[in-house]
């Protein structure tokens, strides 16, 4: 089939719609071990779905399983060194999928707290993430069109150096943020529904980048919260510059 999208400038754009085949669901144990370095590089790619990731991988990296009901999105793993690849199948898709409404492809994952660089790149999906606990000196995090649930309920056991997070149109929501111990955060997102929460213990000073389309406050859809306890220095660039501090004695640190 084709889908017609129509453009601003009034072109019109034919694509093709590739169907997507379900069959029967199957399951997939998942189970990839240490690898034996100090620092483990670990990348997760998912398409569409459901993805879950929590601690409490015992004698492995990663633990789990994937339920799916599209042969091509049965997972595969692959271990070179120190870096380690769990991606969705090899579906190929050459136009815009189209999903039957019985479509299903859920993963429900484990990490262990080596310490690893961990990066996720998804399509359109819902995930819910808890980081806490782990030891994590890097987080990238890249998606679309998503409903996202992010949260460090307890402090991560490593200083990650980074956590960047680009995502599209999107309900991301991050609690507990200052428990992730970074020393850097990038938040990139489009026209979405974002809510960062800075709770948690912070233990150094830490830098956070925000950048959207559009930035509102709390009627519109942007909401970010700091405990009290800290100090924050919020410099927008929009030319509407506001400055505001929050500081109780023994605060461990300030987000700038």
């Amino acid at each position: 089939g084709l889908a017609m999208i129509s453009l601003a400038c009034g072109i019109t754009v034919n694509l093709p719609v590739d169907p997507i085949t379900t069959g029967p669901t199957q399951t997939e144990i998942i189970n990839i071990p240490e690898p034996d370095v100090q620092l483990a590089d670990v990348t997760l790619s998912f398409g569409a779905g459901k993805l879950s990731i929590e601690p409490g991988a015992q004698g492995a990296l990663i633990s789990g399983e994937a339920r799916y009901n599209v042969e091509d999105f049965k997972p595969k793993y692959e271990i070179d060194g120190a870096e380690i690849r769990l991606e969705t199948g090899n579906l190929e898709v050459n136009g815009i999928p189209n999903f039957r409404d019985d479509f299903e492809n859920e993963w429900e994952l484990r990490l262990s707290d080596m310490p690893m660089q961990l990066s996720i790149n998804a399509g359109a999906y819902e995930g819910e993430f808890e980081l806490g606990g782990l030891s994590i000196e890097t987080l990238e995090i890249a998606d679309g069109a998503s409903d996202v649930r992010l949260k460090f309920s307890q402090p991560n056991q490593s200083v990650m150096d980074i956590f960047r997070y680009v995502t599209g149109a999107s309900n991301v929501r991050l609690l507990n943020l200052a428990n992730a111990n970074f020393k850097s955060m990038i938040f990139r997102g489009g026209a979405g529904d974002y809510t960062l929460d800075f709770s948690g213990q912070l233990q150094n000073d830490a830098s956070v980048t925000i950048e959207a389309g559009e930035i509102r406050v709390i009627p519109c859809g942007f909401v970010m919260a700091v405990p009290v306890g800290f100090e924050a220095q919020v410099r927008p660039r929009s030319g509407l510059a506001s400055k505001h501090g929050i500081s109780m004695p023994n605060a461990p640190g300030t987000i700038d």
